[in-house]
């Protein structure tokens, strides 16, 4: 059994950040999700981790971001990083918001330690949470798997995923526009990562 999300992140800190500084595809698709927001936008990011790059960018944008994260010490980090935003301790698993929330959600890499049912109930809260319109940028591993042990940048971890046109079968289930997709191959800076698929899906909530 793999440690927890809290406990993975937690002990890794400053160092996930470091080890995907150089994912350009990541702040790509932040580039992309700027055209897509009005000014002052409410941005939730799920998994937010140490705030950057995702918070930081919103922000220097002038967005209204909320980020959120099983790991205390990686919220303690990005309240430090990114002064600009607000941040909570929370698991995805039990957070709520009403209905029509949020203007965007991101999820940069926060599901792969969930298991396959959560990870459906995740997807339909996330399309819940947006408002007509709204925009959802999600991020992960693909792959056929479900409670997988491996390790990650040394840490034993349980994993779950689906592959991509799962995850763009069950956006659209959800009620979501799938607008763009691509899967890119990134090597993360650290000696015990290895190299990863890592999939961009993006989805609209029709008006």
């Amino acid at each position: 059994m793999g440690l927890s999300a809290a406990e993975v992140f937690d002990s890794l800190g400053r160092d996930y950040e470091k080890a995907f500084a150089g994912h350009s595809a990541h702040r790509e698709e932040l580039e992309w999700l700027l055209t897509q927001l009005s000014d002052g936008a409410r941005v939730l990011d799920v998994g937010c981790g140490t705030g950057r790059p995702t918070a930081e960018v919103l922000v220097a944008a002038g967005h209204e971001v909320t980020g959120c994260d099983v790991s205390p010490g990686m919220i303690e980090i990005a309240r430090a990083q990114v002064p600009g935003a607000r941040f909570e301790i929370a698991d995805l698993r039990t957070l709520s918001y009403p209905e029509g929330s949020w203007d965007a959600v991101t999820a940069f890499f926060p599901l792969l330690q969930l298991t396959r049912a959560e990870i459906d109930a995740a997807l339909v809260e996330f399309a819940r949470w947006l408002v007509p319109g709204g925009i959802f940028v999600l991020a992960t591993v693909p792959a056929d798997i479900e409670g997988i042990d491996i390790e990650f940048m040394g840490k034993p971890v349980t994993v779950s995923s689906y592959p991509p046109e799962e995850f763009h079968r069950r956006l659209t289930d959800a009620g979501l526009e799938v607008l763009r997709q691509r899967v890119v191959e990134f090597q993360p800076d650290h000696p015990d990562a290895t190299p990863e698929p890592d999939l961009f899906i993006a989805a609209r909530k029709p008006v």
